[in-house]
């Protein structure tokens, strides 16, 4: 795993790609904007694990999104909000830029926290802030679409970073979704029984406790899917033909009927 302190080097072969990417960046700490580095740079930083793909993920306030995009609108990029409920883009010919303040599913909202637990990096020999590491398990958690599953991400990010991981701010994080992360720490001793140890056995024996206490309990009589949460295509069936209630409306997540709508259009995309 490499030290977010020092320099991260990447093995990008296509010039244009390097180009863009550094431009992007020397655009944005130019105009003073205040973003985190993210995406494939940032899971190469804490895991060791490089991917090479064409665009460059920023993650910013959604109070700064307008800024942002004016700046990197002033230096030639075009920009667009594709979704209004996390996601714009700006991009340059073949390669772009994801702006994200919040996930896909309304979760995981950047704010300051995001900046507050930030780790410094030299990418490109550009000096910039690297999302920390619980956001970064905190919004891959969710990831559990047919066509992409973040599972491995987080069990490589907890391989790489589990001794230095704040974990009771990564609990508070998930909050009444608790069960999510569970699932992935119970997994991880699965994936890597050498390394089980590696979470803190409080952490274990709080999840634990919670589970016990929910099984006292009777169930909730709310019929709510949270599995909308989860993947926007796979739990389609129980909303919209079984009468579950969508876990990322009102009252339980926070998008509107018309995110959700636009967002599930965009699914064969």
């Amino acid at each position: 795993m490499a030290n977010p302190s020092e320099q991260i080097q990447f093995n990008i072969v296509d010039q244009q790609a390097r180009d863009f990417y550094t431009r992007a960046l020397q655009t944005l700490r130019a105009g003073n904007v205040q973003f985190l580095l993210g995406g494939a740079f940032a899971f190469a930083t804490y895991t060791g694990i490089e991917r090479h793909t064409k665009d460059l993920d920023i993650f910013v306030r959604e109070a700064d999104l307008e800024s942002t995009l004016e700046t990197l609108r002033g230096a030639g990029f075009h920009t667009e909000v594709a979704f209004s409920h996390w996601l714009a883009k700006a991009w340059s010919g073949e390669h772009f830029i994801d702006v994200i303040f919040r996930s896909g599913n309304g979760m995981t909202p950047v704010d300051d926290e995001w900046f507050d637990h930030a780790a410094p990096a030299s990418v490109l020999d550009i000096p910039v802030l690297i999302c920390p590491p619980e956001e970064a398990i905190w919004s891959k958690a969710f990831i559990q679409e047919r066509e992409r599953f973040d599972g491995a991400d987080v069990a490589h990010l907890l391989r790489g970073c589990a001794e230095r991981l704040d974990w009771r701010r990564l609990l508070h994080r998930f909050g009444p979704h608790w069960r999510v992360i569970f699932g992935h720490i119970v997994l991880f001793g699965f994936i890597y029984p050498a390394h089980r140890n590696r979470v803190p056995a409080w952490v274990m024996e709080e999840l634990m406790g919670r589970l016990s206490a929910e099984l006292a309990e009777p169930a909730p009589d709310e019929r709510v899917c949270r599995g909308t949460l989860l993947s926007r295509q796979q739990y389609l069936i129980d909303i919209e033909r079984w009468g579950y209630a969508d876990g990322r409306l009102q009252p339980w997540g926070t998008m509107t009927s018309e995110e959700v709508a636009r967002w599930t259009a965009a699914i064969d995309g």
